[in-house]
């Protein structure tokens, strides 16, 4: 058979070109039938003899023999190699070649034996591609931008895992696939992300989906792909997010402050969603940012609660249930990010309050909603107070109705609603009382006289400042309006009956409203066109102390229901901002002081730093605690014998019973 064989490689080597292979093909065939028909009738030895000798079997032998003999003989070995890479290559570069031939030969080899495969054609195979895609890699990077670039490495991935399957071995795939992503991906992926006016900031920029995508999944083939593109994206959002959130022309508005937030939100959900396949760790990446930058804003809870406050007063009308839900599922998103939520807390009851005060409220179904929410996100005890509100509100009704039904003989005269809020759960309000004119007053007496009746033990404290009246008015030539105004300026207007001019200090002295609020109220009717129902001299835009007023005789709408509002700042003023930290820094003394107490009681002894740690834990949900007022609250329970310091170790606490 050797001899036969050497035979065999003679004509093999005397091909020449493309009949090589061919000719390979065509005598390893022919010797895998002989081979089996040697076998055939040889197999009564293999059988017996063989296995007791422990010689080689027939067919083994036959492929030892045409291994040794052909495929490894001087002439053939090189230049079965070298046609091989030589067929791969003119593939890679677009041409076609013979994939049938190619797995035959191939497949040969690893009949052979898996050794063969590798030693004679896998390792110089990939050291080749390695080559070819280091040369090609940085052909492209220098002629593509990085989206262009990642189609073609993309491109030339496919195209090794679609050969593989045609005509290499499967264990073939891992290894050609390293190659490429090593030196396609890999070695470029500082540059790729970088790169001007195309890498990754870019992408996040201009919304393309389908680069990032691309990006995604090939970066995730290689070691700290996504960790890179994690974190450009994550420096990229901080910076942009807090341009957004410090920005001063934008904060004139927290409307379109929030909105911005919201919207810088969505797109990248987006992104996470379509380009990212919902990856957690990018996720995590994007709340951890959105949590930095909104908390860089000492001012956001205020916003986030502004926000809120005009979408339920008139930014929600017309829209479906659904939607209502979408965008109150939006802001509830970034609530969750405030380190503050007792501010927000603070705010949203002041708004929240106005809203149900004034009936401004677009839907109830969307106010309890929202604080159905903040109970599921802050616990019973964050809510308890708002869902108060509301039960003061029907309450409210029904005194009044009860009140109503006892005074029948109201029905004539000037009519009265209340609203009897419960101190502790309302926003704490300046008690301001001014005069009311006397109908109101008589009013008044009467239903505190019928309340009190009713209800033992309870005090009733007029809220003035934060009434609304309807007043009928005739004008200088007869024309008729209901004016929907203010209590302050109810008490004005009512003023005019009786005479027909007052100075700025009469109208003080009478009322007994506030100089500030007088002078907001005087201003809303006397200076603002269309709503001027009163005139002043000197005529000016600000309200002076020396100013007197009177009835402007010409006032004229088109319509009969005319509202006079009062010109109010929207935003806090900088003292109202002090007074509205201050006291949400009060309420948080009795929360740390009770986490201490609570934590001290189930562990008995803890080291000051465990203290503050689980303090800070405990209470995250509600604000971010300072470690220097956990301090002070610690020294004040010391006072009050609620703790003791160990005597031997200063650090550690101890708790008395």
């Amino acid at each position: 058979m050797t001899a036969h064989l050497k035979e065999i490689s003679k004509s093999i080597e005397a091909a020449q070109g493309d009949l090589f292979l061919e000719e390979l093909n065509r005598k390893w065939n022919d010797h895998n039938k002989a081979l089996q028909m040697i076998r055939d009738i040889l197999m009564y030895m293999d059988r017996t003899y063989i296995p007791n000798t422990h010689k080689t079997p027939v067919h083994e032998l036959g492929l030892s023999l045409w291994r040794d003999n052909i495929i490894h003989s001087g002439k053939i070995q090189s230049r079965l190699l070298s046609t091989l890479l030589e067929l791969v290559h003119r593939e890679r570069t677009g041409e076609f070649i013979d994939r049938g031939l190619m797995r035959n030969i191939l497949k040969m080899l690893m009949d052979l034996g898996s050794s063969v495969y590798q030693e004679d054609f896998e390792k110089p195979f990939l050291e080749v591609s390695a080559e070819f895609y280091r040369g090609e890699s940085q052909k492209f990077i220098e002629c593509y931008d990085c989206g262009d670039y990642l189609k073609k490495a993309e491109i030339r991935l496919n195209e090794e895992i679609e050969r593989v399957t045609h005509y290499l071995d499967a264990k073939s795939e891992g290894k050609i696939t390293n190659v490429v992503e090593k030196e396609m991906i890999a070695n470029h992926m500082m540059r790729l992300v970088h790169m001007e006016n195309s890498g990754l900031v870019n992408m996040l920029l201009n919304d393309k989906h389908g680069d990032l995508g691309r990006m995604y999944n090939l970066f995730r083939r290689v070691p700290n792909g996504l960790a890179m593109i994690r974190d450009v994206m994550t420096s990229h959002l901080r910076e942009t997010g807090k341009q957004l959130v410090t920005d001063a022309e934008r904060l004139k508005d927290p409307v379109e402050y929030v909105q911005r937030v919201l919207d810088e939100k969505e797109k990248y959900d987006g992104i996470i969603s379509l380009a990212f396949s919902n990856d957690k760790t990018f996720q995590n990446a994007l709340n951890s940012s959105f949590e930095y930058f909104i908390n860089l804003n000492s001012r956001s809870p205020e916003f986030i609660s502004l926000f809120v406050d005009d979408k339920l007063r008139k930014g929600l009308k017309g829209v479906s249930e659904e939607d209502v839900e979408i965008i109150l599922d939006k802001v509830m998103m970034i609530f969750c990010y405030l380190q503050e939520k007792d501010v927000f807390e603070k705010y949203y009851k002041q708004h929240l309050a106005k809203r149900l005060l004034s009936g401004k409220t677009v839907s109830d179904d969307a106010e309890r909603s929202l604080i159905v929410k903040l109970k599921t996100a802050c616990g019973y005890q964050y809510t308890s107070k708002l869902e108060g509100m509301f039960t003061d509100m029907k309450t409210s009704q029904d005194t009044m109705q009860g009140f109503c039904s006892s005074h029948p003989e109201l029905t004539d005269g000037p009519t009265l609603v209340v609203q009897v809020l419960t101190m502790g759960s309302w926003p704490t309000q300046p008690n301001i009382t001014c005069h009311l004119p006397f109908e109101m007053s008589a009013l008044c007496e009467k239903f505190r006289s019928y309340y009190l009746g009713t209800h033992t033990g309870r005090r009733l404290s007029w809220q003035t400042n934060m009434g609304t009246a309807d007043i009928k008015a005739i004008f200088g030539k007869g024309q008729k309006h209901e004016l929907n105004v203010s209590t302050y300026q109810m008490c004005v207007l009512m003023l005019f009956n009786n005479a027909d001019r007052f100075s700025y200090k009469e109208i003080e002295q009478v009322t007994a409203i506030p100089a500030s609020d007088l002078k907001r109220c005087l201003q809303s009717m006397a200076c603002v066109k269309g709503k001027n129902v009163l005139r002043k001299e000197p005529m000016s835009k600000d309200i002076g102390e020396d100013d007197s007023f009177f009835v402007n005789e010409k006032f004229a709408s088109k319509f009969y229901k005319v509202k006079v509002g009062t010109v109010v700042a929207q935003k806090e003023s900088e003292p109202e901002k002090q007074e509205t930290r201050q006291r949400v820094e009060e309420d948080r003394k009795p929360q740390i002081e009770a986490a201490v107490v609570r934590i001290m009681k189930s562990r008995k002894v803890l080291d000051h730093n465990n203290i503050i740690a689980e303090v800070t834990k405990q209470l995250q949900s509600r604000f971010l605690a300072n470690p220097t007022e956990i301090k002070k609250r610690i020294e004040s329970l010391i006072e009050r014998e609620f703790l003791e310091r160990d005597n031997s170790d200063r650090k550690m606490y101890r708790y008395l019973a």
